[in-house]
């Protein structure tokens, strides 16, 4: 989640800059200043947080939060007054 100021044209062009650097990371925008990508160990967790760090424009706030894949299918979405179907974690590939 990142909060980065946005006033000045260069503080635009670095936030745009970081939000196509996360996507690029493999990153799916959840809102507009929320990020998620799946991670299978707390290795490659670490990997992406300074990946992140090496990314990040001056000023503005950054926060990451890492949950569980029953955390994560035990969140609850309305799209406007309609509930939304349950989140499935995303498929592992095992590669032999």
């Amino acid at each position: 989640m990142f909060d980065l100021p946005v006033v000045e044209p260069k503080e635009r062009k670095a936030a745009t800059a970081f939000r196509h650097a996360l996507l690029d990371m493999g990153f799916e925008m959840a809102q507009f200043s929320v990020y998620m990508r799946f991670c299978t160990s707390q290795a490659q967790i670490d990997t992406y947080c300074k990946k992140v760090e090496n990314t990040l424009p001056e000023g503005g706030k950054v926060n990451i939060l890492a949950f569980t894949d029953k955390q994560y299918e035990r969140i609850i979405s309305y799209s406007g007054k309609t509930k939304q179907a349950a989140k499935k974690s995303p498929d592992q590939f095992d590669l032999f």
